[in-house]
């Protein structure tokens, strides 16, 4: 039996994860992987560590023909769980992604903001033009295009990045000297993410003010009908377009450095969230389009998109469990 494998009995024996015994032993879970993968070799040091926490000689550990007492083995062989291979990533393939998944954010925002204020041609035109009919048939068209352009960003965001979905789905082991490269990248963005989600949130609270300025200062007129709605909309998708660039880009560092939801142990749950996230929000992008055509009511079927945006931590935290 090889070193690997008496590792890997060894540790299960002792009812340790890798990360339990990679903590004892003052190394990485990386590390742990590795040996138990037979990547790599732990060094002399290692080797004394191991054979003082699992009570066994370094003769026993070292020389494949030698067995495990006994008492060692495994209670369940079937118990035996290790690791898939991490996937190794380079530093240019990492400064690769960081520079896909910039471009990568502002083509997702500009797209979030398209399908926000594709309604506001025709809300504008309803209340400008007299014959309805006519505002139908330009506003209409013309939302479908913001639609098709936002679609088609989308599509190739996804083309793009697609070649980088195992950063999101497989424990990696970056080259040395992307951690530092990645963290510095991230502690110096870190104050414009504050400053974006604060200020997207700030001009989500203040969409509601035009509203109430026009109906103040214009009321019962066309202004205080129609431009509160187009202006909503238009504040609502720049406050949209901040909060969304950020988190993207911040997404980013945090895959490379595996934190948050992207630690290792939690991408199996996510890969089930994302999916589901992703059917989630396509209904109701088809709810709010199907509602705001059968009742022309743009000024009140926006209300879908707060609550949806309420609604999806909830939808993601029932399938990030699916797995458990």
């Amino acid at each position: 039996m090889i070193l690997a494998d008496k590792i890997i009995e060894l540790r299960k024996k002792s009812g340790m994860s890798q990360e339990e015994l990679a903590e004892k032993l003052g190394v990485s879970r990386q590390s742990v992987s590795k040996w138990e993968g037979a990547q790599s070799t732990p060094d002399l040091n290692r080797i004394l560590q191991l054979s003082q926490i699992f009570n066994v000689s370094t003769d026993t550990l070292l020389k494949d023909e030698a067995v495990l007492p006994d008492d060692t083995a495994p209670a369940v062989e079937a118990a035996v769980d290790t690791e898939p291979p991490l996937h190794k990533v380079s530093m240019e393939e990492a400064n690769n992604f960081l520079a896909e998944n910039r471009n990568r954010a502002v083509r997702t925002s500009i797209g979030v903001v398209l399908c926000i204020i594709c309604a506001v041609p025709t809300i504008l035109l309803d209340g400008t033009v007299k014959s309805k009919h006519l505002a139908d048939v330009i506003g209409i068209p013309f939302m479908f295009i913001l639609i098709a352009i936002a679609v088609t960003l989308f599509i190739i965001s996804g083309s793009k990045m697609k070649k980088y979905e195992y950063l999101g789905k497989e424990g990696i082991d970056t080259e040395y000297g992307i951690s530092g490269m990645v963290k510095e990248k991230k502690t110096n963005f870190e104050p414009k993410f504050i400053i974006s989600i604060i200020a997207g949130v700030v001009m989500f609270i203040l969409s509601f003010i035009p509203a109430i300025l026009f109906d103040e200062l214009f009321p019962d007129t066309v202004l205080s009908d129609v431009f509160p709605g187009a202006i909503f909309f238009v504040i609502v998708a720049a406050g949209v377009f901040l909060i969304v660039r950020a988190s993207i880009i911040m997404g980013g560092y945090k895959k490379l450095l595996e934190e948050d939801n992207f630690a290792r142990d939690k991408k199996a749950r996510e890969k089930y969230a994302s999916g589901a996230m992703s059917i989630y929000w396509c209904i109701v992008t088809a709810g709010y389009l199907g509602w705001s055509f059968l009742t022309f009511d743009w000024g009140r079927t926006w209300i879908v998109w707060p609550v949806a945006a309420v609604l999806s931590p909830v939808v993601n935290i029932i399938f990030s469990q699916k797995k458990n």
